[in-house]
This record gives structure tokens, sequence and C-alpha cells, in this order.
């Protein structure tokens, strides 16, 4: 039965992008047939793991807007289970253009249909925002993983995200649910990540994984040489905190 996973959470530099990478790659290592979608304008997750690509045929905002099949924009990887549909800045203008379509909630959930049973995992990255693009990944979702960042201003904004994401739940996809709360950018050595650990926990209790992506010099290095830190350095402590958490998934999947 095939997944959907949102990464999701309006604020920028949560380590969004990186875990939306990290755990599809993570799956795919584990033999998960995985697509990676990069909803982003941005491309970050695009650009994350162009070493393991090809130029793409298409792109998400031709699937979006121009109404291409999504199977002409998925882009086989240098891993057997891993495909990805990239993103370019041309998505940027989608949020307006998606406005005028009929549906326009749908029109990822759409798309996703005619491939959705030929993998076990897909992975939205979506943009640091609440608007039309994010809406759609959710929509089309059956959970979001919501990574947030031990800084300060942690939970600013949080509210905001869980109240879109009852929106939705009521009027667009009932079935929609919250996986699991990541905390990212972790440093055992402040006394500010335990304090940020402690807050979280307290408001999210069992949502919160279990697994914490340590702060690490590697994890954020990989992205410039187009790698995910699996390839980068199988050996860092990012990389194995993102296996660690894809085991805390598929356990909580099942």
């Amino acid at each position: 039965m095939s997944r959907i996973i949102s990464i999701a959470n309006q604020k920028g530099g949560v380590g969004k992008t990186t875990s939306a990478v990290n755990i599809a790659v993570s799956l795919a290592v584990t033999e998960m047939k995985t697509l990676l979608i990069d909803l982003d304008p941005q491309a970050n997750a695009t650009t994350g793991i162009s070493d393991l690509t090809q130029d793409s045929p298409a792109t998400v905002y031709d699937v979006l807007i121009r109404g291409i099949p999504i199977d002409q924009a998925i882009t086989k990887t240098q891993f057997d289970h891993l495909d990805l549909v990239s993103s370019t800045h041309d998505l940027v203008g989608a949020e307006i253009e998606l406005v005028s379509l009929m549906a326009r909630e749908y029109q990822v959930k759409n798309a996703l249909e005619p491939i959705k049973s030929k993998y076990d995992f897909i992975i939205l990255d979506c943009p640091p925002s609440l608007g039309l693009l994010t809406i759609n990944a959710l929509t089309a979702s059956d959970m979001i993983i919501i990574p947030i960042q031990c800084e300060y201003y942690a939970l600013e904004g949080l509210g905001q995200l869980l109240n879109t994401i009852r929106l939705v739940q009521r009027h667009l996809n009932t079935s929609l649910t919250i996986a699991g709360v990541l905390l990212t950018m972790y440093d055992s050595r402040l006394n500010l990540s335990k304090e940020v650990a402690q807050e979280v926990e307290s408001y999210f209790e069992d949502k919160l994984f279990k697994t914490v992506i340590h702060r690490n010099v590697r994890l954020g290095e990989a992205p410039s040489f187009g790698k995910p830190a699996l390839l980068y350095d199988a050996n860092s402590t990012g990389a194995r905190n993102y296996m660690n958490l894809v085991e805390e998934i598929l356990e909580r999947v099942r």
C-alpha cells in the first residue's frame, strides 16, 4: 500500500528539504520503492540529489499547470528504488496560476492517482509557506511530518500550521494524520536545544519522533555536492540519524 507523506513547515530554515531528501533516500536504501516530489520553487531537493540524476524531461510545474502526465516527469536516479519529480523556479508562478483552475486544491492528488500504486512511499517536499502548493500537498497526503529546529522561536507559527492541517482534515482530506514531529539541528552541548526538546515534547507528547537530527557539518555540506548524506558520508551522524528515523517511520506506518 502506497503512503504519501508531506514534509511541511511554513517556517524556513528548519531542515525541511534536508529531511525530505534524506528520508526519501533512506527509504530507497531499505528497498522501499520511493518517489521524491519537489514542490518547492527554490528547487533545493532537486539540486540536493543532482549528482544522482539526469536532466529531467519535465518538471512538477509542467504536471500541475501544463497538464503533462506525471509519469512523463519522473526522473530515474542512481538508486534502483528512488525516483524524482524535479522542480524549477518556474514553480514560483504556480501559486497564482492554480487559483484559476477547477478543483485547484486537488491538482497534486489527481496527478498522483495514476502512479501512486507503483510506489511504497511518495515524499512531498513542501515550500516554506501555507499557500496553494502546500494545501495541494496536504490534500494529497496520508500523513505529514513536521520538522522543528532546536532554536529560539521554534514553535512560532506552528499554531497556524496546525490550524491549516485541521482545515484540510475537515474540508479536503479527512484521512490526513500527523505522522510525527521531528527535531532538527539538535546540539546536545546547548541547553537551548534541550529546553526546546522538552517544550516540543510537552506540546506534542507521543507525536514527537524519538530520533532527533543532530547539527552536523557533513549533513550541511552534502547538498553542495548534489548528494544525500548517506552517499556523501555514510558514517556521519546525520546519515545515521536519518536511517534511524526511517526505521521509526516504518514502525509507525505499520
